[in-house]
């Protein structure tokens, strides 16, 4: 894998997130502050900008470029989840070659690992972890079972789609949407949402 098809993947998630961003703020005017997908759009955007802009000789330069820009770029907490999740995610594939189905596991599990440092969130707590923990679970059990990367990645997918889709009874214990109490049960996490969006897209351009 060469950097080449993880700008591909960054530039896909972006184009995502922009024909998400009105769905996303819908989920999130419910439960949030209705930012969300405006936040993520213009993260996003600016990393499409930092991608026009300069070249990268590596897979963690590239990455953790992209982490940076979205801590600075995005608002409230998901600029500073999903930027940590990529610097860790670079940092994990620093020197890494061939980058093989099993590294990028693991810099997914660094990155959510990230994610878990600075958000605090357990599972059941109606955040994007709701999303990221089956998905990493379902990707290690791919691999595991001999699954290339493109099969894994979809089971990844596959099944943040279906945490995303369990958050919807839950009652929030972290974020913005704990100050409901029980009126945040019956609504959609939009975190959880946009995990499931990013690794949609992972698995139509890693693979």
């Amino acid at each position: 894998m060469e950097v080449g098809t993880f700008v591909s993947w960054l530039r896909d998630a972006a184009s995502t997130m922009h024909d998400n961003a009105s769905y996303l703020t819908g989920l999130d005017s419910a439960i949030g502050d209705a930012d969300h997908g405006a936040n993520m759009d213009r993260g996003f955007q600016a990393v499409v900008a930092l991608l026009e802009e300069s070249s990268f000789e590596s897979v963690d330069e590239l990455m953790k470029k992209a982490g940076m820009t979205l801590v600075s770029k995005v608002g409230g907490a998901s600029g500073p989840l999903y930027g940590t999740f990529f610097l860790r995610f670079g940092t994990a594939l620093a020197g890494v070659s061939p980058i093989t189905a099993e590294a990028v596991g693991e810099a997914f599990r660094a990155g959510v690992g990230g994610i878990l440092q600075r958000g605090k969130a357990e599972l059941g707590d109606k955040t994007m972890y709701d999303a990221w923990a089956p998905a990493l679970d379902a990707y290690d059990a791919a691999v595991a079972d001999g699954s290339d990367l493109a099969g894994a990645l979809t089971a990844a997918a596959e099944a943040a789609a279906k945490g995303r889709d369990a958050t919807v009874p839950l009652v929030a214990r972290k974020g913005r949407a704990s100050y409901l109490g029980e009126r945040s049960a019956g609504h959609q996490d939009p975190g959880a949402t946009s995990t499931t969006l990013l690794l949609e897209s992972a698995a139509r351009t890693l693979a």
